[in-house]
């Protein structure tokens, strides 16, 4: 059925449509719909995303994770927004290992888990990373899914044997929904495991990590429908709908929100600060390896060369220790006692809000420390906090405020996001005018004016929905609101 106007803009007609956007503290159930020739967004569900730890390791609750994603689609309907079809995006890298009628064999452990400290140094030995490079355009960063299962196998061999397929959490996700298990390509390519120019596992290093082929389903792209929910979830929620595939990893579908054009870069800024553009065709080169760009496979053939830089992830870190909160284990208890005695101006018992953080650092009369925030002290600490400290004083810095601790790592974060467009610049051959900011992190004006000023570059900020209304572009171009991703595009700037 033609949905679209003679010139491809859509319809009046209100279909609802939902994506389920998943991060790694949180997650929400986010209605959409077109009206007016504007695509309208509406949270029905908000739920958080803890980690527990098992067997010594930190791990996603996905049992939980799916009584969410049941529980949101009820909440949809109790709004009378029941969708036609549904989409879920999520953080990139991690997997479960399932048996034959999808029972998970493997705990899914955390990407900020320590079980992969010192793979990619031994999988070198197997695999040079710059032969794998060259074949799969993936950043080297220890907790990719590659080194996740070379570790799953040194530690616990045995499991192999009794896996049938590997699925990421996303694709987990549409099995406990549908009952169907299918394995989307954006996702995939984060694994260090698919061929950057066939877009399919790669066979030869599979087989050299000594992986059974088995576990390695039919790659899927996005657009594709995978099917209508299962009887048991259909009469949980109160309807049934289509799943389809939008970009399952989120900075896919976050992308996929910004304008044509090739003159401007894109940071997704949330946990991660992911910096980079899009681009038609993979770049490998020598130059692309040494500033450790990562290809990650995008809707419509697209590809997104990027860099991960730590992101806001240490904004949040630091708000829960002066909030108070533990970390999963307790491990931060001690460490960040001991670093709040630090900070003069701490004050016990409030809740300081991100807001209040922003405010501090503005009000901040020191010129902030810069320090390198990707050094891997950051990812996951036992004192966020102690750690900032600690890597402003080895750069002769001395922060004793909270507003001088969150104006340095939001110098730190402007001055990497501008020696990544450096890189950039320098690898393409191409001069850039424009800086994209999407996602929550937009919604920082402080960190977005310091970006702005340390690259020299014209600032757009937003669409601060911009995961979600990539995820829900896919689906309306599935169900024909959209003529093609152009139509949607012009529509996200309207």
């Amino acid at each position: 059925m033609d949905h679209c106007n003679t010139d491809g803009q859509p319809m009046n007609t209100k279909r609802f449509h939902l994506a389920i956007d998943i991060g790694a503290s949180s997650g929400r159930h986010i209605v959409g719909y077109v009206e007016d020739g504007r695509i309208m967004t509406e949270e029905v569900y908000r739920f958080d995303n803890r980690q527990v730890i098992v067997d010594g390791h930190e791990c996603w609750d996905l049992e939980e994770l799916s009584r969410h994603i049941l529980d949101g689609l009820r909440a949809a309907a109790d709004r009378g927004m029941v969708p036609e079809t549904v989409g879920i995006d999520t953080w990139g890298v991690d997997f479960v290992l399932v048996n034959e009628i999808g029972i998970p064999v493997t705990d899914a452990v955390s990407y900020r888990d320590s079980r992969t400290d010192g793979m990619p140094e031994e999988l070198d030995r197997v695999s040079p990373f710059d032969r794998l490079y060259a074949k799969c355009g993936i950043q080297r960063t220890k907790f990719n899914t590659i080194y996740q299962l070379f570790a799953l196998k040194r530690e616990n061999p045995e499991v192999f044997e009794r896996a049938a397929r590997l699925l990421m959490v996303p694709d987990y996700l549409n099995f406990v929904l549908t009952g169907k298990m299918v394995n989307e390509y954006t996702i995939a390519s984060t694994t260090s495991l698919v061929n950057a120019c066939g877009k399919d596992w790669d066979w030869e290093v599979v087989d050299a990590l000594e992986l059974p082929r088995r576990i390695f389903g039919e790659i899927s792209m996005p657009g594709v429908e995978v099917g209508p929910f299962t009887s048991a979830v259909a009469d949980y929620v109160g309807f049934n709908a289509k799943v389809v595939l939008p970009a399952t990893h989120d900075t896919g579908s976050a992308f996929l929100s910004l304008p044509e054009g090739d003159d401007g870069i894109c940071i997704s800024s949330g946990t991660w600060s992911l910096i980079g553009i899009e681009s038609k065709d993979p770049i490998t080169t020598p130059a692309a390896l040494a500033a450790n760009f990562t290809n990650e496979g995008g809707a419509w053939g697209r590809f997104r060369f990027i860099k991960n830089i730590m992101g806001l992830w240490m904004v949040q870190s630091i708000r829960r220790e002066l909030n108070g909160v533990e970390y999963v284990d307790g491990k931060g208890s001690e460490a960040s006692r001991a670093a709040l005695e630090r900070l003069v101006d701490y004050q016990r018992g409030k809740n300081y809000s991100y807001a209040d953080l922003e405010a501090a650092a503005r009000a901040s009369s020191g010129a902030g420390v810069v320090f390198n925030v990707n050094d891997m002290c950051f990812l996951n600490p036992a004192s966020m906090i102690g750690e900032v400290v600690m890597a402003a004083e080895e750069c002769g810095g001395n922060l004793s405020r909270v507003g001088d601790l969150v104006k340095s790592v939001y110098a730190s974060l402007a001055a990497s996001y501008a020696e990544e467009v450096r890189n950039i610049s320098s690898i393409t051959g191409k001069t850039y005018r424009r800086l994209n900011i999407v996602g929550g992190g937009s919604r920082d004006g402080y960190l977005n004016e310091l970006a702005a000023e340390s690259t020299g570059l014209e600032l757009a900020a937003g669409p601060v929905e911009g995961t979600v209304i990539g995820n829900l572009i896919v689906q309306m171009v599935y169900a024909g609101i959209f003529e093609n991703l152009a139509a949607a595009r012009r529509a996200i700037v309207r």
